[in-house]
C-alpha cells in the first residue's frame, strides 16, 4: 500500500488592489489630480513617484500619495478637487456664478456699509451717545448706536474673509465646508465688535476718553480678528477653570 502524503494547500494571497479597488481607484484619481495641479503650476515633483505609480501596488500608491501631498503643500487633494469642480462647472458663467460665496460677501459689505452710512447720518448716532453706552442709553438712540457698531464690526470680519477668500483661491486650498463655516465666522465677527467696543472698552478707559474713533475702532478690531478674541476669552475660562479646579483638590 503506498503511502501518501497530503499535500497543503498554498493558499493565494490576494492583491491588495483586488481588496480594496476603490480605495485604488480614489488614489489614482487624486494622484493625477495632483500631479496636474503640479505641473500646471510649476512645483517641483519628487522623482520617486513616477517609480512608485507604476506598480500600482496599493502600498506603493499609497506612499506616492503621501509624497505628492507634501509636495503641493499647503493644498490638498480635496481642495484640489474642489477648484477642479468649480472650473469645469463654472464653464462661460460670471464669476459670480463660479463662486457663490464671492458674490455673497460682496453682497454683504455692500450691506454693511450703507448700514454703516445709513446710522452715521442719523444725528442720534454722535459721541455724547456713543459715550453713553449701554447702560446710560435707552431706546432708538441705543438700537442705533449699536447698529452703527455692528456694522463696523460686519464690515471687519468681510474684509478679513474677503482676504481669506482670495488666498484660498490663489492657493487652491478653498473646500466647500469653508462657505458653511464663514457664516457663524461672521456672526461671530459681529459679536465680538460688539463685545470689544461695548464692555471691555468700559474697562479700559474712562467715559471721556471713548469717543466715536476709539468704539469705532474696537469694533473694527473685534470683527476683523474675532478669531483670537475668541482664543483670549477661552484662554481666561480655562485658567479659572484651572484655579477652581486646583483650590478644590
Amino acid at each position: 500500500m503506498e503511502n501518501t502524503t497530503p499535500v497543503k494547500e498554498i493558499k493565494k494571497i490576494p492583491n491588495t488592489n483586488d481588496i480594496y479597488p476603490k480605495i485604488s481607484k480614489e488614489l489614482i484619481t487624486e494622484i493625477n489630480n495632483m500631479l496636474s495641479y503640479a505641473i500646471y503650476n510649476g512645483i517641483l515633483i519628487n522623482t520617486e513617484v513616477n517609480s512608485l505609480i507604476e506598480s500600482k501596488d496599493l502600498n506603493d500608491l499609497i506612499n506616492a500619495h503621501n509624497l505628492l501631498v507634501k509636495n503641493i503643500a499647503p493644498a490638498t487633494p480635496k481642495s484640489i478637487e474642489y477648484t477642479k469642480t468649480l472650473r469645469s462647472e463654472g464653464n462661460g458663467k460670471s464669476i459670480f456664478n463660479k463662486l457663490p460665496i464671492v458674490r455673497n460677501l460682496i453682497f454683504l459689505t455692500l450691506f454693511f456699509l450703507v448700514l454703516f452710512i445709513g446710522t452715521a447720518l442719523s444725528p442720534d448716532v454722535n459721541n455724547s451717545s456713543l459715550d453713553k453706552g449701554l447702560m446710560d442709553n435707552s431706546g432708538l438712540p441705543l438700537l442705533l448706536n449699536l447698529t452703527f457698531l455692528a456694522s463696523i464690526a460686519g464690515l471687519g470680519v468681510v474684509f478679513h474673509l474677503l482676504k481669506k477668500v482670495s488666498d484660498s483661491i490663489k492657493e487652491s486650498t478653498m473646500v466647500s465646508e469653508e462657505c458653511i463655516s464663514y457664516i457663524a465666522h461672521i456672526i461671530l465677527g459681529i459679536v465680538a465688535g460688539l463685545i470689544m467696543s461695548e464692555i471691555i472698552s468700559v474697562y479700559t478707559s474712562t467715559p471721556e476718553n471713548i469717543d466715536l474713533f476709539n468704539k469705532g475702532a474696537l469694533a473694527l478690531i473685534g470683527g476683523f480678528s474675532s478669531e483670537a478674541i475668541f482664543s483670549i476669552l477661552q484662554g481666561i475660562i480655562d485658567r479659572l477653570k484651572s484655579v477652581f479646579i486646583m483650590s478644590k483638590n
